[in-house]
């Protein structure tokens, strides 16, 4: 009894033994699938950002002419107005006064004069008679001349007045829209006040104003010189500070001739149509300026991970992963990196499991993306 417990006992430990052997050969024999791609070259377009500020075509400061005090005011800020409309009220009473003033002495002046002529055409008759003497005559007619001048001074006060109580009505220089407005009624204004009493902005067609630095400005300046910039330049896109992107184009139509020495940045204006007065002066933005790269190698930039500030990927030779560090580009496409440096044509990379599951020298099975996707989706089902 004891030797049949025990031979069947040791057959038992022979088949498990056995079973074992054959799971352990099986799971060496699994090499895992990852997917990889063919290092190749494209064209792509890539956009430089840039900070930019919204100004608008024509920006025009209101100013006072005359001292006084703001006793109405007609516009709130972000009103649309045209030229010559009238934006605020300066007190009027003490302009008024000058000019009716000035009015009465003009009347004055004009009767002093036609009774000067008066006086001068009957001395002019008598010194012909004989009965006056020249001297009495040439004095009539210095007093005619006299009275002719202070005539025209008395004209030359009154469009003075005049001037000066029309600009007691603060008026747009301009079609455009008002901007802040840092005074109230009650306020005390005069030309000397340093802070303009607002601001009127052309906003049909609106200029953001940007910088780049040397190294793309002389991307630039190779493709058509620094005459033909203008013309080599693409046009720009513009994003909202609210992240939207703005539905027209720009043009860029000014290229600061030197480079700031203290930013190592040219300064450039692009100007965009605003058809809807979307845009509005003293906005901001981001400007996007399109540079076409036309042999870029491309690789996801989930195929990379960092170590110590510098990028790697694995790169699939003779079925082994091989680390490898590689440059990219400042720019992005489309979540991909665009490498420099340190891969070439034709050379496979893994673009799965790259940080979690992939090790340098690795033996693994390469796949394509599509098979790869195609095994996630059939697992997902089960």
């Amino acid at each position: 009894m004891r030797t049949r417990f025990t031979f069947r006992a040791m057959s038992l430990f022979v088949v498990a033994a056995s079973l074992f052997s054959c799971q352990e050969k099986t799971v060496q024999q699994q090499i895992p699938e990852y997917a990889v791609m063919v290092i190749e070259e494209e064209p792509v377009i890539v956009k430089h950002s840039f900070p930019a500020l919204i100004s608008g075509d024509t920006d025009a400061e209101v100013r006072s002419n005359v001292s006084g005090m703001i006793i109405k005011k007609h516009i709130v800020e972000g009103d649309i107005v045209k030229e010559g409309d009238i934006l605020m009220e300066i007190d009027h009473a003490p302009y008024q006064a000058d000019y009716n003033m000035a009015l009465a002495n003009v009347n004055a002046a004009e009767v002093a004069v036609e009774t000067a002529e008066l006086t001068a055409l009957n001395k002019t008759n008598l010194y012909q008679k004989g009965i006056i003497s020249e001297y009495e005559k040439k004095l009539a007619d210095n007093s005619l001349e006299s009275a002719k001048a202070q005539l025209e001074q008395a004209k030359a006060q009154l469009e003075t007045a005049r001037i000066n109580l029309d600009y007691s009505y603060i008026k747009s220089p301009n079609d455009g829209v008002v901007g802040a407005i840092p005074v109230s009624v009650g306020s005390l204004v005069s030309p000397s006040t340093s802070e303009p009493l607002t601001t009127v902005s052309q906003i049909d067609i609106v200029c953001a104003d940007f910088s780049i630095n040397e190294k793309i400005m002389l991307y630039y300046t190779s493709k058509g010189g620094v005459k033909d910039i203008l013309k080599v330049l693409p046009e720009v896109e513009l994003k909202l500070a609210d992240g939207s992107m703005y539905e027209h184009k720009g043009r860029i139509m000014s290229v600061a001739g030197s480079i700031d020495t203290k930013t190592g940045a040219a300064n450039i204006s692009a100007d965009f149509p605003n058809p809807g007065k979307l845009l509005r002066s003293g906005a901001t933005g981001t400007i996007y300026l399109p540079r076409e790269i036309v042999n870029a190698r491309l690789i996801p930039q989930n195929a990379t991970f960092e170590m110590q500030d510098k990028k790697f990927v694995y790169v699939f030779n003779d079925s082994i992963t091989e680390m490898r560090e590689i440059q990219v580009d400042n720019l992005t496409y489309e979540q991909n990196y665009i490498v420099t440096s340190g891969l070439e044509l034709g050379e496979v990379v893994v673009i799965e499991g790259v940080g979690s599951s992939v090790k340098n020298g690795m033996k693994i099975k390469p796949i394509t993306k599509e098979e790869s996707e195609s095994k996630f989706q059939k697992a997902t089902k089960k």
